[in-house]
């Protein structure tokens, strides 16, 4: 009866510990598709390239909400084995994706990274200042909104000869004159 007590435990304890190192990113978007389409491709020759399976992510310029959609546009950026957009390098076009129903815009902010897998719908011609620019339409499968990373402050390191630990712990400085 013990030992039963202790193999249920250490299922339970693997069970736990295995569910911590899973992923909340979508099967889609850790895997590349077959083709490796690119956003100036479709730009170019957008009628041979419809409904083409596409992995694109980058950074979010902006959110427009519509009747029944919400387009996101979308600054293109390389993206990682895993799919996660990087953020220096040079950009290799703008696209936007579709999303059914009324997406949040502060859910989705300006800077903020987004890998999307679907299929490319067509091309929606738009302006950037006074350019007309030719945007590929991904309607999404599945997107992955990547968490912020935030800067951090590192404190300057100062020297302090009573911190080293091979001092004897008599000749340290006390707790409490921190």
């Amino acid at each position: 009866m013990n030992s039963l007590i202790k193999h249920i435990a250490l299922l339970a304890f693997t069970v736990l510990w295995l569910s911590g190192c899973s992923s909340n990113i979508p099967d889609l978007i850790k895997q590349a598709p077959a083709s490796n389409i690119q956003v100036k491709q479709v730009q170019t020759t957008p009628d041979d390239l419809f409904n083409s399976q596409v992995r694109w992510g980058g950074s979010i310029l902006g959110v427009e909400n519509q009747e029944e959609a919400t387009l996101i546009e979308v600054l293109s950026r390389p993206l990682s084995s895993k799919g996660k957009p990087s953020t220096s390098g040079s950009s290799l076009g703008r696209f936007k994706i579709v999303l059914p129903g009324f997406i949040e815009p502060k859910e989705f902010p300006t800077d903020r990274l987004i890998t999307v897998s679907g299929r490319v719908v067509e091309v929606l011609e738009g302006m950037v200042g006074n350019y007309t620019y030719h945007y590929p339409l991904v309607e999404s499968d599945a997107y992955h909104l990547w968490a912020e990373v935030k800067d951090r402050y590192y404190y300057p390191y100062y020297y302090d000869p009573f911190y080293y630990p091979w001092y004897p712990y008599w000749y340290r400085r006390p707790y409490y004159w921190y």
